[in-house]
């Protein structure tokens, strides 16, 4: 939920990433084929359980679509975190929320906070904002339309991006969950605990799958890279979503998320059936 301050305020901080089709030719992309199961993390059923487990951690609840209406200031320097995926109005993406659902329904109750969620984005200031941001907010999120465009904006700028290089770098569905936590947290900006900057220093421990490497060890430095960037930020320094969650799936060999599921996350247990 949240992400590095300075990893998300600037523009076009995922076209990195985001311009990348999951076709796209890369070095080893013949491997891919063979390596990356037919159904990955964007089958719907697949997609429902990461929701879940991001849930799990997020939120302590693995009721994903009761988040629409969540907001506060969790006093991380990011200002407002809010909805499905944790929207912060001082990291750009809330902005970009918001202007998106001005343009899919004008007039709706939270567009005249476009001016001051412009001013703020980038800091933790609630000028312009309080004292009603807060629950206009969960009015909106009563809004068909406005649940609409929180998914469809977490699709765009972080589930989608991640998968798609997940699926590039020959991961099946386990790999592209990794990838698209390590999104949500930490954004994709240009300093050292950015996903793609994660990645990078997990590529230079192991090779990817599409690069001809063992994908057990590829992921074990992933996650390894992971650790090592949630520790530089006191908000991130417990890695239970990872130590207790996904390397117990690794551990498992299950590469694919099958279910039953069981995992912890900061002390509390969890499954999927």
């Amino acid at each position: 939920m949240t992400r590095t301050l300075a990893a998300v305020c600037t523009a076009c901080l995922f076209l990195p990433v985001a311009g990348v089709s999951a076709q796209a030719s890369l070095p080893g992309a013949e491997q891919q084929s063979v390596s990356v199961a037919a159904v990955g993390l964007d089958d719907p059923a697949k997609k429902e359980i990461a929701m879940k487990i991001v849930s799990s951690a997020e939120n302590s609840s693995l009721d994903w679509r009761a988040q629409f209406k969540y907001i506060e200031d969790i006093g991380d320097g990011r200002g407002y975190t809010a909805g499905i995926i944790g929207f912060c109005s001082g990291t750009h993406d809330m902005l970009e929320l918001v202007q998106a659902y001005t343009k899919r329904k004008p007039g709706n109750v939270l567009a005249k906070y476009l001016p001051a969620l412009e001013r703020v984005d980038g800091s933790d200031s609630h000028e312009g904002l309080d004292p009603n941001y807060t629950k206009d907010w969960k009015t909106a999120a009563k809004d068909k339309v406005f649940q609409d465009t929180q998914e469809a904006e977490r699709d765009r700028v972080y589930f989608n991006p991640s998968v798609n290089r997940a699926k590039q770098d020959g991961l099946r569905t386990l790999g592209q969950f990794a990838y698209y936590d390590a999104i949500v947290m930490h954004g994709d900006g240009g300093d050292n605990t950015s996903f793609s900057n994660i990645r990078k220093r997990a590529m230079a421990k192991a090779k990817t799958p599409a690069q001809g490497g063992d994908e057990t060890a590829y992921l074990n430095a992933f996650l390894d890279a992971r650790v090592w960037a949630m520790k530089q930020e006191e908000a991130h320094s417990d890695t239970s979503r990872v130590d207790t969650a996904q390397r117990v799936f690794l551990k498992n060999g299950n590469f694919d998320l099958k279910t039953p599921l069981s995992w912890k996350v900061y002390g509390d247990s969890f499954s999927i059936k």
